[in-house]
């Protein structure tokens, strides 16, 4: 009977990268689509259509509820400025991850269907992920669900510029053989929520399987065989089997060996030479010729260490043999008699070639980076002339795989040291320089009335190829105008991009405040006597403060209208009140008026008042 132990989740638990979730041992990664892959391209073109309710932008950074397949988010530059510049996370340098800019709507951002499993076993889903904001904002917010249904939620995740792994253990149901993973975000979009995930993992867990102790066993070539014990620790199978292995290419394929399924498996070979094993642990036969549903114990070394051995070595000059207690820097055979830590006898030949140092020079072809803040730049070994192939190549003092060339680099200086296959090496130091930055000023935030005229002249670092002003409804401006003259009708933020003749982008913004002041003038008098002065009653104002005068009319004591005018222009006296009605001059005495004004910014005030009009 099976143990109740596999009938529901059995735990959750949130982890950084280091920690491990399973209590046992692990067996191997099921879900191999789960780091994204690799590639050169820094975007992925093809939409791989793994993000239910998500679009794929190819062009980045993504916009709100939309994802992107990418190796490095610092060649976006400014595009993406308030997010880490980071890689995937695993050693290669072109590797994949998924860039998340969450949508304002909580929803499925990730969903992929694993089949081949088996009933009744103990799983790992686990997945890396990288809060993108820096600085302040909202905190992405990830649900793990199987099927559909809800099983695990890894709260917040922090701003602490690092990844963060995060998963649950659960038992698949009896007749369960597949499932669907599925990701979802929580928290909602806006400032923040931009998240990028990597190394979504699926393995099966099982008991601790060792083979202790750990460390390399070590026999003489004239010792006895030793037995090598299959520990199990944990009742997660109520059944286990095991299938012992050995490889013979350092732990990097595995081959099983026939019939060797008991707990004790003994080593007898006593050739010289290292030794690999390991051994398969299952619930049940069945179970351990599936991949998918066993786990792996610990890789166990013995080492055989022979009586009689020959080295031969060539080396540059300057460089020595170390031998026992001896160091050898000359051409010769040399033999020395040594006595291991565990006592084995052994004699060694050593067959010492040295040759002259062979003068290696390189010369590097060197690309600095575009701009001022892009991680574009390269370094690129042009030519190695003299040494012996195949080259070493320590760059920063870190080994680096061949031939040895940086790419999507920043400015600054990179030692490199090319050794030879002899040991014979040269020394150099490259740099890469920072660019001249490209910038733009508009000057400081302005503050001016409604319908005063404001020059905008930028000033450049450098030409620049094109430009634009934003907002675009706000400016009357070509997108290639250099000065920009216009008269503000609202305070707002007013940005200018450009572009330089190398593609860098840079921008400034300046804030203009607009004080709606109203500047009109409604005399209280005015003497119709055709002098020339003063015989006109109109609505007077500043333009364009004041842009149109739609309505005017004037009134006696009872309400009659005498005067009525739209559309006027503002300071038009010979369109307005002439002090006569219905074609005669009426006497002094005070009248009463209504003035409907539109200004530049679109308002419109009402004016009301009194006239005096005067013989």
């Amino acid at each position: 009977m099976k143990q109740t132990f596999f009938l529901l989740l059995l735990s959750t638990l949130v982890f950084q990268t280091s920690a491990q979730i399973c209590d046992g041992n692990l067996g191997e990664n099921i879900f191999t689509e789960g780091d994204f892959g690799s590639g050169t391209a820094n975007v992925l073109v093809p939409d791989p259509q793994i993000a239910p309710g998500y679009n794929y932008q190819s062009n980045p950074p993504p916009n709100d509820g939309f994802y992107t397949i990418t190796n490095n988010t610092a060649p976006w530059g400014s595009f993406a400025s308030n997010w880490a510049d980071i890689r995937d996370n695993s050693p290669d340098p072109n590797g994949y991850m998924m860039v998340v800019n969450a949508s304002f709507t909580p929803g499925l951002f990730y969903e992929q269907q694993v089949d081949g499993l088996c009933e009744n076993t103990l799983y790992v889903f686990t997945v890396d992920v990288y809060n993108l904001l820096l600085g302040n904002g909202i905190e992405p917010n990830v649900s793990f669900l199987l099927n559909g249904s809800f099983q695990y939620q890894t709260g917040n995740i922090p701003n602490n510029q690092q990844w963060n792994t995060y998963g649950f253990t659960f038992a698949t149901q009896p007749g369960q053989t597949s499932l669907t993973l599925s990701l979802r975000n929580n928290a909602p979009g806006g400032n923040g929520n931009d998240l990028a995930i990597d190394n979504i993992t699926f393995r099966p867990c099982g008991p601790e399987a060792l083979i202790l102790p750990t460390d390399i066993e070590n026999i003489c070539e004239d010792g006895s065989p030793i037995d090598l014990e299959a520990t199990i620790i944990g009742n997660q199978y109520d059944t286990p089997v095991v299938q012992w292995q050995q490889s013979f290419d350092d732990g990097i394929t595995w081959e099983n060996i026939p019939g060797a399924n008991a707990l004790t498996y003994t080593h007898t070979n006593l050739s010289g030479g290292f030794y690999y094993y390991r051994y398969l642990l299952a619930n049940d036969p069945a179970n351990l010729l599936n991949s998918k549903c066993r786990v792996v114990s610990n890789i166990k070394i013995v080492r055989v260490i022979p009586k009689f051995y020959t080295i031969v070595d060539t080396l540059c000059q300057g460089l020595a043999f170390s031998l026992g207690n001896n160091l050898y820097n000359e051409t010769g055979i040399y033999v020395d008699s040594l006595i291991s830590a565990i006592g084995c006898d052994s004699i060694v030949t050593l067959d010492l070639t040295i040759l002259p140092d062979a003068d290696i020079t390189a010369t590097f072809e060197l690309t600095n980076p575009s701009c001022s803040y892009t991680i574009d730049g390269s370094i690129e070994i042009d030519t190695i002339i003299n040494g012996t192939t195949p080259y070493s190549i320590f760059i920063n003092d870190e080994l680096a795989p061949p031939p040895g060339n940086l790419f999507n680099i920043g400015p600054e200086a990179y030692s490199y040291t090319i050794t030879d296959y002899f040991g014979c090496s040269f020394d150099s130091t490259v740099n890469l320089q920072t660019p001249d930055p490209f910038t733009v000023e508009l000057g400081d935030d302005l503050q001016v009335e409604l319908g005063e005229s404001v020059s905008l002249s930028p000033l450049f670092s450098q030409p620049p190829e094109s430009f634009s002003w934003q907002p675009a409804d706000l400016v009357d401006c070509s997108p290639d105008c250099t000065t920009l003259d216009f008269a503000p009708t609202t305070s707002a933020l007013y940005t200018l991009i450009a572009t330089s003749e190398n593609g860098c982008v840079t921008s400034d913004s300046i804030f203009i405040e607009v004080e709606a002041v109203r500047n009109v003038y409604i005399p209280n008098a005015f003497s119709p006597n055709g002098d020339g002065i003063n015989d006109f009653f109109a609505v007077f104002g500043d333009v364009p403060n004041v842009q149109l005068i739609e309505e005017l009319q004037v009134f006696d004591r009872w309400g009659g209208n005498l005067f009525s005018g739209i559309n006027l222009a503002p300071n038009d006296v010979v369109n307005g009140w002439d002090g006569t009605a219905r074609g005669e001059a009426l006497q002094a005495g005070i009248y009463t008026y209504f003035a409907k004004v539109r200004f530049l910014d679109g308002a419109v005030v009402l004016y009301d008042g009194s006239v005096a009009l005067i013989k």
